[in-house]
């Protein structure tokens, strides 16, 4: 690297802080990857994000993908060496993904450019995280094991609207001393995300249909992360502890901060923006991860503007960002066919909050309260100025989210999946006169009913022709392919010839998740 990025430019040991206040001293990155969740149920943020100049970041471009993660992890002063971080990223970052850029750039005119951020294993954009935290997680674990001050072995328990849970099982699927279940919502994904997670091989993995939404999959298993009274009965008959692969744990969002500077300084490098003229960034969003990240890289140096959160139907993020009151007292859950993006409770809003605010746990933990009490929070005048002037927000129906697939289809011969639809309509409609980067999160395939429908003017929601309907989610993309001249991930394409393995569903509640992990448990043990 031309100019190298300085480990600990601004600070010595980088510490992690709760944004709620309850988890006691500051602990390291390995110490917060594993336990994924803070005690008290808040998350982990960094003391310090450190800074990059502009030469720092346009310089990443020089490197590989691997090199480049490896580059930020140091400037964040990660407490593993060196090498091993370097060892770490080149097993993330190789032959698992299907384009040697990992997360290449196409543009589709000269101020457009969609980040595709879906050429890993699962097509989907959880990849560029969760190929990456597992191995930082056993690095972690061992590290804490050589201290003397860790003993146990982890169940990854997840909560996932579609795409989370199969990236997550395929990052620790055979990781020794892990084993990981996910929890999905029974009919809330699509039949391709389905397949995916209840075919997938590796004797630690364990996949649960739920019956309800994800937002009952996410608080069931928020609140078996806080029963301390389970914690001690799993580690008494397995000696094993909980943690996190969502983007409540911080080794899930940090992998996401570095393709935003690696987008930026890929494209200063091909000439497709000034270095240091600013560009804007589309992110299609559910969860509030992947634009927080973005937000991140913003503070860190990247010359981002303004950032623009796309919602679905499922609007409550564009409704806070537009009027600063989060309310989900009456709102009503809507099935879409952005289902990664239908949820009402974004977790990592909290962490944004913390930053808003001056990283204020007092306030941070009162709204928390009123959210989990009432449903309800509004933040103050000043939070509101100051989310503004970061934050752009814009909801996309569904009858638009399928004209925009046959419209960019048309217009472009670029095929996109509806999560990345509903990210383009919001950008047209929010952008200014900056360049736009648009995160692409999924592979058309992974939808295939829905591309369909929007290729052929079928509602959304309604039946599919019936000699259409009969065919496999894989048939059907195929059929797209053939009609598009579009390619189809190998990982997708073969799917039907996987067997199911899982094929159970249980309640939504606490006691039925802690009950099918505590056997699940169990079964790891004998």
């Amino acid at each position: 690297m031309a100019q190298r990025i300085d480990r600990a430019a601004s600070f010595g040991q980088n510490l992690y802080v709760d944004t709620r206040g309850a988890a006691g001293e500051p602990v390291p990155f390995t110490q917060a990857v594993i336990n994924g969740l803070a005690q008290g149920g808040g998350l982990y943020v960094p003391e310090e994000l450190p800074t990059l100049s502009l030469d720092e970041i346009c310089a990443l471009a020089r490197l590989p993908y691997a090199q480049r993660a490896a580059a930020i992890y140091k400037a964040f002063n990660v407490d593993l060496p060196d090498e091993a971080i370097d060892e770490l990223m080149g097993r993330a970052y190789g032959d698992n993904f299907d384009d040697e850029a990992i997360c290449p750039i196409t543009s589709l005119d000269e101020s457009t450019h969609i980040l595709e951020l879906w050429h890993g294993p699962t097509s989907a954009f959880k990849d560029m995280a969760l190929q990456c935290l597992p191995h930082f997680f056993s690095a972690s674990a061992e590290k804490l094991r050589e201290e003397g001050t860790l003993d146990h072995e982890f169940m990854i328990l997840v909560a996932t609207s579609g795409d989370t849970g199969k990236a997550a099982l395929e990052g620790f699927k055979g990781v020794d001393g892990v084993s990981i279940g996910v929890l999905f919502p029974d009919g809330g994904v699509s039949d391709i995300q389905r397949k995916q997670m209840v075919t997938t091989t590796g004797g630690n993995v364990r996949v649960w249909g739920v019956r309800g939404n994800f937002d009952d999959c996410q608080t069931g298993v928020k609140k078996v992360f806080g029963d301390e009274a389970f914690a001690a009965k799993l580690l008494q008959a397995g000696n094993v502890a909980l943690s996190s692969a969502n983007s409540i744990n911080w080794g899930r969002l940090m992998p996401q901060i570095v393709y935003y500077l690696s987008a930026y300084a890929v494209l200063a490098a091909q000439g497709k923006v000034a270095a240091g003229d600013p560009i804007d960034v589309c992110v299609p969003t559910g969860n509030f991860g992947n634009i927080l990240a973005a937000y991140y890289a913003k503070r860190m140096g990247c010359p981002i503007e303004m950032l623009y959160c796309a919602s679905n139907e499922n609007r409550v993020l564009t409704d806070f960002i537009n009027t600063g009151a989060y309310d989900i007292a009456d709102r009503q859950f809507v099935l879409t066919p952005s289902p990664s993006m239908d949820i009402l409770v974004s977790s990592n809003l909290e962490r944004q909050l913390f930053e808003l605010t001056d990283r204020d746990a007092a306030a941070i933990d009162g709204w928390m309260t009123d959210l989990r009490d009432q449903r309800r929070f509004r933040v103050d005048e000043r939070i509101f100025a100051r989310l503004r002037e970061a934050y752009r927000g814009d909801s996309v129906d569904n009858a638009t989210c399928l004209a925009t697939i046959k419209e960019v289809y048309d217009k472009h011969n670029y095929l996109i999946d509806p999560h990345t639809a509903v990210a383009w309509t919001a950008g047209q409609n929010l952008r200014g006169s900056n360049p736009l980067l648009i995160a692409s999160t999924a592979h058309w395939a992974k939808f295939g009913g829905d591309v369909y429908r929007a290729l052929h003017g079928i509602a959304a929601g309604d039946a599919l022709p019936a000699e259409v309907a009969d065919l496999t989610g894989c048939q059907l993309n195929q059929l797209i392919a053939s009609e598009t001249g579009s390619s189809i991930p190998r990982g997708l394409a073969e799917l039907d010839e996987m067997p199911v393995r899982f094929t159970e569903v249980i309640d939504g509640t606490q006691d039925a998740i802690e009950e099918a992990a505590l056997g699940f448990s169990i079964q790891q043990r004998a």
